[in-house]
């Protein structure tokens, strides 16, 4: 596989593997590819693995939340996966639309899935052949179809896409992020009406207050015992956002 760093170098434990891993030195030099996002390392960014198992994490990847409230889909927290939980081996991204066979971030009650880079994704986002910010949405006007202004392709309408409403300038995900890359993932917000083309996907505010406070709260967790606290939690979470939902109408 290459050097793992020794000496100082005790490991970490990640609940996806049954092994300690352990930071490798000059991951540039060594041919990897992360299981999470199934993206190579071509940073030298930490980077770890399990020399006996062959099996490597970016650290954006081995630190992404366990439980993860997002605006795409106010009304349940998405669960981190491997796929092998999958009876299929695979899944198809809600966001992008392409298919998966690392992690992903799922809502088992819908059949939600999304990759963790698209989770990732950037709110706004500048590209070369446009000179506004476009904006991420998450649903297509009822009754309109796109093509992607960067590659010519028509758009799926069940996927997310970047838009610009001024100038009608519409683009695929990857096509506006040319390598997205796991990062710092959204807190839920409650959507602009004004911008977002499908009002439908607009949150509640009040209850995303205390949700994202209970997020930050998950997303800390380290050891078994705070897992199951965060599970707990989650499981609050999801029940209070059924019921909010159930108010509404």
């Amino acid at each position: 596989m290459g050097r793992l760093n020794g000496g100082t170098n005790e490991g970490k434990q990640h609940f996806s593997h049954q092994h300690v891993l352990k930071q490798i030195v000059n991951p540039t030099e060594l041919t990897l590819t992360c299981n999470a996002c199934e993206k190579p390392n071509n940073t030298n960014k930490p980077f770890y693995g399990c020399n006996t198992c062959q099996y490597f994490l970016h650290e954006n990847c081995f630190n992404a939340p366990r439980i993860l409230i997002h605006s795409s889909h106010p009304s349940h927290p998405l669960t981190l996966r491997q796929i092998s939980s999958y009876v299929s081996g695979s899944y198809i991204c809600n966001a992008c639309g392409s298919g998966g066979n690392g992690f992903c971030f799922n809502c088992s009650d819908c059949e939600f899935d999304i990759h963790l880079q698209c989770a990732s994704c950037p709110s706004s986002t500048l590209v070369d052949k446009h000179t506004h910010q476009l904006e991420l949405h998450y649903g297509y006007p009822e009754d309109n179809e796109y093509v992607c202004d960067i590659c010519f392709v028509r758009m799926n309408n069940d996927n997310w896409f970047y838009y610009c409403g001024g100038c009608d300038f519409a683009s695929h995900l990857n096509c506006a992020i040319i390598s997205p890359e796991v990062g710092v993932f959204p807190k839920q917000q409650c959507p602009n009406p004004n911008s977002n083309p499908n009002p439908s996907q607009n949150s509640n505010p009040s209850r995303n207050s205390s949700a994202n406070a209970a997020v930050e709260m998950i997303n800390s967790v380290n050891d078994d015992h705070d897992r199951l606290i965060a599970a707990q939690i989650g499981a609050q979470i999801a029940a209070r956002s059924r019921q909010a939902i159930l108010d509404l109408w």
